[in-house]
């Protein structure tokens, strides 16, 4: 059937061929006011992102950053390994100074089992005072003189980055007739950084 024009709706989708579509004023709004905030999204994700990029340099992990961060690590390791006390030579004061939370009873107790020959002999012996726990963080700051011919493998380990089955490899070469010949051996299985702090760890003749 069909139905004249005049009585079709601008809206109901109908168009007589070859006669263009007219859109009325508030569909031509609407779409204008959907675009507008379509735009202003996008330009806000894009700014947010660069925001980001600028108050977070850490993201941006580059090999410079990394290897001066890395740099950093390892000279705080070292410096904090070099800082140990020699369990058999440091004053009480230095206990004190240097041992967090240490009390003078403590002290006297460090000092009164001296020497020690192991580190498992101080595990043993203040572990008669406080948990296996505390005696783990006291070695953070304390350590045994390492005697190259005659440490025990737990002894040898207190050495940064030397693991058990390295210890026992260090054992089954001895004798060393010299500290620089047992160092060169070490030499072997740690970094040098870690070489560097084993030198310190070893007993004078």
């Amino acid at each position: 059937m069909f139905w004249p024009d005049k009585f079709l709706e601008p809206n109901d989708g109908y168009r007589p061929k070859g006669r263009p579509m007219i859109l009325n004023s508030s569909t031509v709004r609407s779409a204008m006011l959907f675009f507008a905030l379509l735009f202003t999204i996008l330009v806000a994700s894009c700014g947010s992102g660069g925001e980001k990029a600028q108050s977070n340099p850490a993201l941006s992990n580059t090999p410079g950053t990394t290897a001066n961060q890395s740099a950093n690590n390892t000279a705080v390791r070292n410096d904090t390994a070099k800082a140990k006390l020699n369990l058999n030579t440091a004053s009480g004061n230095d206990f004190l100074t240097n041992i967090p939370g240490l009390g003078n009873r403590m002290v006297h107790e460090f000092e009164e089992y001296r020497p020690y020959r192991s580190i498992q002999q101080f595990r043993r012996d203040i572990g008669k005072y406080v948990n296996p726990a505390q005696v783990a963080e006291y070695e953070k700051y304390v350590y045994v003189p390492i005697a190259e011919n005659e440490a025990d493998a737990a002894t040898l380990q207190q050495i940064p980055g030397l693991d058990a089955a390295e210890a026992e490899a260090l054992i089954a070469g001895r004798p060393y007739a010299s500290h620089d010949a047992f160092l060169s051996k070490l030499s072997e299985k740690v970094s040098p950084e870690e070489l560097a702090v084993a030198k310190t760890y070893l007993s004078r003749p």
